[in-house]
């Protein structure tokens, strides 16, 4: 299975004051950095089964946001793929099948790493949908930990690590024990962006699904 079901998320780096928390970095996160762009590499590890070692995929793209609602996540390699929230439709569009499902965004979102960094726009709105809480800190980083609080999420919950203020990795661990872990770099915070790039039109003769 193709990676992308963890792709939903967003990525900033901005200035907090020393010794912050991975919660406070959150909440300043979430405050002051309105657009961003960076490179990502992620790696989903699906569990061990049935005596086999685990599994590992990667794949690495670049990511770029408009706070609150609008954000793209362009794979590009192994396989190209792009994920596109225009603030009412989230797109995904998968190059080599040439196929897009579209589906409302207000519902697609929940309570997802998307939800989490992109779509707030403070702490309070954040707390609505997940349980969050400051994770000791590991390999140098200050970790926030998310709990959604639907009962029907796919995601166990989220950790998000922080170095210097800065976002540097997101990690996602699903229902079945999927791990998906994103690190991120070359980050521009509130770089100028037209949120018109955020829109998409699905390409002449692709299959859409809408759902």
């Amino acid at each position: 299975m193709r990676i992308r079901a963890f792709a939903i998320v967003l990525i900033a780096a901005y200035a907090v004051s020393a010794g912050a928390t991975g919660l406070e970095s959150l909440e300043v996160f979430v405050k002051t950095v309105k657009t961003g762009h960076a490179d990502f590499i992620q790696v989903v590890t699906a569990p061990a089964k049935d005596g086999q070692a685990s599994r590992a995929k990667t794949s690495s793209g670049v990511f770029e946001f408009f706070r609150p609602s609008r954000f793209k996540f362009v794979y590009k390699k192994p396989f190209e793929q792009s994920i596109v929230a225009d603030g009412q439709t989230l797109w995904l569009y998968d190059v080599d099948l040439n196929q897009v499902t579209a589906r409302k965004q207000a519902q697609a979102l929940g309570s997802t790493p998307a939800a989490l960094i992109a779509a707030a726009p403070d702490l309070r709105t954040l707390q609505a949908d997940f349980t969050l809480a400051d994770a000791p800190d590991q390999d140098g980083l200050q970790w926030v930990l998310a709990t959604p609080k639907a009962k029907d999420s796919s995601l166990q919950s989220v950790r998000v690590g922080f170095k210097d203020g800065a976002l540097a990795v997101l990690e996602m661990l699903d229902s079945f024990g999927q791990k998906s872990t994103m690190r991120f770099s070359a980050f521009q915070a509130n770089t100028p962006l037209d949120a018109a790039s955020f829109q998409f039109k699905p390409p002449a003769g692709a299959d859409v699904i809408r759902q």
